[in-house]
Order: structure tokens, then sequence, then C-alpha cells
């Protein structure tokens, strides 16, 4: 039985009432790929069909980003507790007891299997539009302003996603994540395996390689601000 009701997202990396190591591995890396071609794909779709109309196509993109996390969330939260984000499975790991603290090296796997995800789903999405499987970007993302951003995005992602009630994280990540799309000036990315995959498309969602280490270093801090928010408002009460 899984550690984490239908739907609740924080399956803790190491968890012994976990599902086998090997399918929450499996959940992760086709979990995070298709995160990724909804992302890229969905973003290719929205440039082709907009016209030009950059704001038709980011919507376009959000709606199917929300559309397609709420899914996978529900569907794979049972198994792995759908975590798709390195920064998320470290995060989850302070909630581990200090007898669990030797488990902690399954994070990596989960971390690895993220990232290989990642990428499978940038490539799949190409391949779908008839485009060049391997690219890279040419999307500079650069400033003050769009890193502040992605650590204000990461940080409202990990705060979320550590205080959502039991089943309703599902919705509550999707939502967090439509609007931040629209209120962060980096259209919040809050992902390093999202990074990653978006580094290798040059679409309406890419990344340039260029850009990348700044935003992985600004959702790390982010992050960490989300842990440390978290603490401060102390235990959640119940529900």
């Amino acid at each position: 039985m899984s550690a984490s009701p239908p739907g609740a997202l924080p399956t803790v990396p190491g968890d012994a009432t976990a599902p086998k190591l090997k399918h929450q591995l499996a959940a992760e890396f086709f979990g995070t790929a298709a995160l990724l071609c909804a992302v890229i794909g969905s973003g290719i779709m929205a440039e082709r069909l907009a016209g030009g109309n950059t704001a038709v196509a980011l919507l376009a993109n959000t709606l199917a980003t929300v559309f397609a996390l709420y899914v996978l969330i529900e569907t794979l939260g049972p198994v792995s507790g759908a975590h798709f984000n390195p920064l998320v499975t470290l995060s989850l790991m302070q909630k581990l007891h200090p007898a669990q603290h030797g488990r902690a090296q399954t994070a990596l796997f989960f971390i690895a299997s993220q990232l290989l995800g990642a990428v499978l789903g940038a490539w799949l999405a190409h391949a779908m539009f008839d485009l060049n499987v391997l690219q890279f970007s040419s999307k500079l993302r650069s400033g003050s302003g769009q890193l502040l951003a992605e650590g204000v995005a990461t940080a409202g992602l990990v705060l979320v996603v550590l205080r959502s009630p039991p089943g309703k994280a599902p919705a509550l990540v999707a939502c967090y994540i439509g609007a931040a799309y629209w209120f962060t000036a980096s259209t919040s990315f809050a992902n390093p395996a999202a990074v990653l995959g978006r580094m290798l498309s040059d679409s309406f969602a890419g990344i340039a390689p260029v850009s990348a280490p700044g935003f992985v270093l600004a959702e790390a801090v982010g992050a960490a601000l989300g842990v440390l928010l978290h603490r401060l408002l102390g235990p959640m009460g119940r529900t």
C-alpha cells in the first residue's frame, strides 16, 4: 500500500512503507517525462497557432501544463509522491524521522530519474512535431528580475507542497504553478529538471544553456526559503 493516500503528493524518499523503489523510480521518470513533454509540446503548438500573439501562446502553454500536472500528480502520487522535481525531493527529506536519515540516498535515485525523464520528455515533444530531436535553446532568460522570480516561484511551490492538506496537493500544486506562470517574470520554471528539459528545446518554452545555471541557483535558494518558511509557520492543524 502507498505511504500516501491517492493524490497526496508528499511521499518521502526512503519511507519503508512506500511502494518498491523500482516502481517509484519508474513513476518519477515517466511522470517527469510526461510533464516536460506537455510543457514543451504545448509551447510548440501554442506558438504555431497563436499567430505571433505571445499572451495567447503563454495562456495555452499554462493551461496544458496545469491540466497535465494535476493528472500526473493524481495518477502517480500514490506510487512515488509525484515529485517530478529534484528540489521537491530534497525538501521532503526534512520530513524524515532521524532514524530514516540513512535512507536519504534514495533521493539521489529519484533525482537521477527526474533528470533523465526531463530529457526524454523534451525529445518526445520534438519528435511528435517533426522537429530535430537533438537541439539546444537560444532563448536567453537573464536579469535580476527573472532570477528573483525563480526564487519566489520555487519558494512558493515548496511551501505549497509541504503544507498541502492530505488529498489536496494535486489541485493546489497545479493551481499554484498556473498562477505563477503569470505573476512571475520567469514564467515559473521552479524545477531544475524542467530547466534541463527546456534547455534542450529551441522552442517557446526553452531556456538558453547560458541562462540555466542562474535559474537553478535561484531555485535552490528559493526552495531553502520555502522550507524555512514552512518551519516558521509551525505544525499544521487538523483539516
